[in-house]
């Protein structure tokens, strides 16, 4: 089988499933990509470059939009360039974001096309004003609503789609949600685990699993994944507890929303805000994957903090290594976590819950082992990532094998619909 990823960010959401495809010999997977990105292994991997940035006199509810269309020609040459090259995919998995795959039906008119769908935006209702007593304003709305234009474009496009939570899936119009699967990317369980025996050292301090150890893990330190109440907790915990160390895993960029207007990072302004004791506030940047479980392993305490937006991998990796989480009470989180069943929930602004709740698990850590386990429990039966790539693997057979009935009962120019995975056809027209 010839299969095609589109992602921008090379591995992206396929970090599992392309090289689980590409180690079977019988497949030939390439990956269509920006430039300086890794390359999975077995994957033949093509990048491509946008000819140029957004024009500086397009409409600014236009500008992703025209973003996205650059990304969408520049792929489709590559595409083409593959094509005219003999080859000629049985299934194209494109991640629908950024406009990538805008084009690919032109150019491979007979090759189903399985949509990665993570976010379609909401004026209201989800993250846009979250927690604000003002209403969003109808600017704010009506870009917003101009945005998703591409979005649904692409919704129409797709011959099916994936999506890795349930509350991610409610985001899409309800027209649309019966040709989106809800699939996991997969959390590999057998690597995330927990260990009574696992240390970790920051500098000459060794950590061991049974400290008072407090964690907190985001790809960038910003408000979406409320690091500012985190910290505000953080400056709590330490003065009420001198034996707790606070560890925390992130980068200073900016993810989502905007950056300060003071020119800082949020983990200096926070800083300045507050007053810690640095000699157990320890920031560690971005830090190997390994070096990552081990941190959730010695883990007394993991705070997962987010707006009601993409749910992180971080949290259930947390909850495979059998960390305690106390995450934030919004939608995405109370999908995964069910409050003092396999986890705690608290109020996603309330830095003196957090940090009450914290003294709770820390003054009776022998009775939490249950919630622990029902943590990593929750994880292997829904979440694992030989689950996850079976489910993904079967959908894509099914596509494949629907095209190409389609394509020999018939020679239509473009597709009319897949066999979902309930059996039934999800027109596209």
């Amino acid at each position: 089988m010839k299969i095609v990823f589109i992602h921008q960010n090379c591995p992206g959401q396929f970090k599992y499933l392309a090289p689980y495809l590409a180690a079977d010999k019988n497949n030939e997977v390439v990956f269509i990509t920006q430039p300086n990105k890794p390359t999975p292994a077995g994957v033949r991997k093509v990048e491509y470059s946008p000819k140029r940035e957004p024009s500086e006199s397009t409409h600014h509810y236009l500008r992703l939009t025209e973003e996205g269309i650059l990304n969408g020609q520049a792929v489709g040459m590559k595409a083409l360039e593959l094509r005219e090259a003999g080859f000629y995919p049985d299934i194209v998995v494109a991640h629908m974001g950024w406009g990538e795959a805008l084009y690919i039906k032109e150019i491979w008119p007979k090759a189903p096309l399985l949509g990665y769908f993570e976010w379609y935006y909401r004026a209201r209702g989800a993250d846009v004003g979250f927690g604000s007593r003002t209403p969003v304003d109808i600017e704010t709305a009506c870009r917003i609503e101009t945005r998703n234009g591409m979005h649904l474009h692409s919704l129409t496009l797709a011959d099916h789609g994936i999506t890795p939570t349930g509350w991610q899936r409610l985001q899409h119009p309800a027209i649309f949600r019966n040709k989106i699967s809800v699939i996991h990317d997969g959390i590999n369980t057998d690597k995330v685990k927990p260990n009574p025996l696992a240390t970790f050292e920051i500098g000459s301090l060794k950590l061991r699993a049974g400290d008072e150890v407090i964690t907190y893990v985001s790809r960038n330190l910003e408000p979406y994944r409320g690091f500012p109440s985190f910290m505000e907790a953080a400056e709590i915990i330490l003065k009420r507890r001198p034996n707790a160390h606070i560890v925390v895993v992130g980068d200073d960029d900016v993810a989502y929303g905007s950056r300060p207007k003071s020119g800082k990072t949020f983990r200096e302004e926070a800083l300045e805000r507050g007053s810690f004791d640095m000699s157990r506030l320890h920031f560690l940047g971005r830090v190997p994957y390994s070096d990552f479980i081990r941190i959730l392993q010695v883990s007394a305490v993991h705070i997962y903090l987010t707006v009601p937006f993409v749910l992180s991998w971080s949290v259930l990796e947390a909850m495979a290594a059998g960390c305690l989480v106390i995450g934030s009470r919004t939608a995405p989180v109370a999908e995964v976590i069910e409050h003092q069943k396999n986890g705690l929930l608290v109020d996603f602004f309330s830095a003196e819950e957090i940090a009450n709740l914290t003294d709770n698990v820390l003054d009776h850590s022998d009775m939490m082992q249950a919630i622990r386990e029902a943590a990593r429990e929750k994880i292997v039966r829904q979440y694992d990532l030989k689950k996850s790539l079976k489910q993904q693997t079967r959908l894509i057979a099914a596509m494949v094998d629907f095209a190409h009935r389609e394509s020999t009962a018939s020679t239509p120019e473009h597709h009319t619909g897949i066999a979902t995975p309930a059996g039934k056809t999800a027109s596209t027209n």
